[in-house]
């Protein structure tokens, strides 16, 4: 197994996390609603990666909903001293596996209850405030009213630390007048780059950003681009896509899902991966040609 510390490590709050985490997202059932295919499999993902020293899980109570929270619980708890688990709180799952927005203040304070005790904490390290104003990606709307009642629980001491996903830059400014943000979590990958200035002006003000979907996206053309730097490499097209993201900012955290072993330990191997002058050259050239099209 690599040492995935050779990617170093970053601020969380208040506590230092190593750039490779583990997104619990994919634990859950088909279309992350109901249980796994394999509970043993999931618990075995879970108890490997923190073997390995990922310090840092992504997860939420409207994975599943609950499920990924009590596998968490069963294959982990105790926690030993140094895992950050961040949460996210702003949607609810129905019945029809749709998420709906549950921004409503006594939704907010229930979601944080409901995480706790999946859970089994007593208080939230980091929750993110997802905000739902677009369907597929960020759009502008004041988040005051959900940020403040979820500042409120921080204050009462049930939540550590507040982040802020699927957020526009005038989101994110609004936000840190209310209280400290600790990580914007947002869409971003090499095919999807719209976020570039928003990264490099969190990294000066040593705000954490945890890309989701790191291979989300793609067009053909830039899959056969990322497929051939992979296989120069001998590398997968996913290590080279995580590589490329630890190489792009200190201040990205990743959190790659999966619910295979092998692929646990082919994404936590990115973290040594190194991507040579003319492999970043043609990783790079791929977005401009997206910006063509």
């Amino acid at each position: 197994m690599s040492h995935i510390s050779s990617a170093g490590s970053y601020r969380l709050g208040t506590r230092n996390v190593k750039r490779i985490g583990y997104g619990a997202m994919q634990l859950a059932g088909p279309g992350v609603y109901g249980p796994p295919k394999d509970h043993n499999t999931a618990l075995a993902v879970l108890r490997a990666a923190v073997a390995a020293g990922v310090d840092h899980i992504d997860t939420s109570d409207f994975y599943g909903p609950h499920i990924t929270n009590e596998l968490i619980r069963e294959a982990l708890h105790p926690y030993g001293k140094d895992l950050v688990i961040v949460t996210k709180i702003g949607a609810r799952r129905e019945a029809d596996k749709s998420w709906k927005p549950a921004f409503a203040p006594e939704q907010l304070r229930q979601a944080v209850h409901d995480n706790l005790r999946h859970l089994g904490l007593d208080v939230l390290e980091v929750v993110n405030l997802r905000l739902m104003f677009g369907i597929h990606g960020p759009a502008e709307g004041s988040l005051e009213a959900p940020l403040t009642a979820l500042a409120d629980m921080q204050r009462e001491g049930l939540v550590r630390h507040i982040g802020l996903s699927n957020v526009t830059p005038a989101q994110i400014a609004e936000g840190r007048k209310i209280c400290d943000i600790v990580c914007v979590q947002n869409q971003y990958n090499l095919a999807h780059r719209g976020d570039d200035t928003l990264i490099d002006q969190l990294g000066r003000e040593g705000i954490a950003y945890v890309p989701f979907f790191p291979l989300g996206g793609f067009a053909p053309l830039q899959s056969k681009t990322l497929s051939a730097v992979a296989a120069r490499l001998g590398a997968t097209p996913m290590q080279v896509a995580l590589a490329w993201l630890l190489h792009r900012a200190p201040n990205i955290l990743l959190i790659p899902g999966t619910s295979s072993l092998a692929h646990l330990e082919q994404n936590l191997a990115a973290a040594s991966l190194a991507l040579p002058p003319d492999a970043l050259r043609d990783l790079d050239d791929m977005t401009a040609v997206a910006h063509h099209h």
